[in-house]
């Protein structure tokens, strides 16, 4: 089981992203797949969490109507589009599977992080 998740980068406030996880090893019918954020100085927090159990969903209040969890089962990928992108929404992104279609677990396999700056 693995996870590589990528498209980070420096972004203006208001502007877009779209991080991407390239899973493997796993069915993404069987498996859910979460993204996960940490900010500096903070611990790390759920945003968004996708399973055919659970559908998708953003746990976040502060990224609904912003960011959208989407999977291509096909491509086994991930995505998580960001849009209207502010400076707290700065920190490490990194993607993780729970190893069940359960969204409410916290991950157990974790791919490597990919930065995200946005600037005001």
């Amino acid at each position: 089981v693995q996870l590589q998740a990528s498209g980070g980068g420096l972004v203006q406030s208001g502007g877009s992203l779209r991080l991407s996880c390239a899973t493997s090893g796993f069915n993404l019918d069987y498996y859910a797949v979460g993204w996960y954020r940490q900010a500096p100085g903070k611990k790390r927090e759920a945003v968004s969490c996708i399973s055919s159990s659970y559908g998708a969903r953003n746990f976040l209040d502060s990224v609904k109507g912003r960011f959208t969890i989407s999977r291509d089962i096909v491509k086994n990928i991930v995505y998580l589009q960001m849009n209207n992108l502010r400076p707290e929404d700065t920190g490490v992104y990194q993607c993780a599977t729970t190893r069940s279609t359960d969204c409410s677990l916290e991950g157990n396999t974790w791919g490597p992080e990919t930065q995200v700056t946005v600037s005001s």
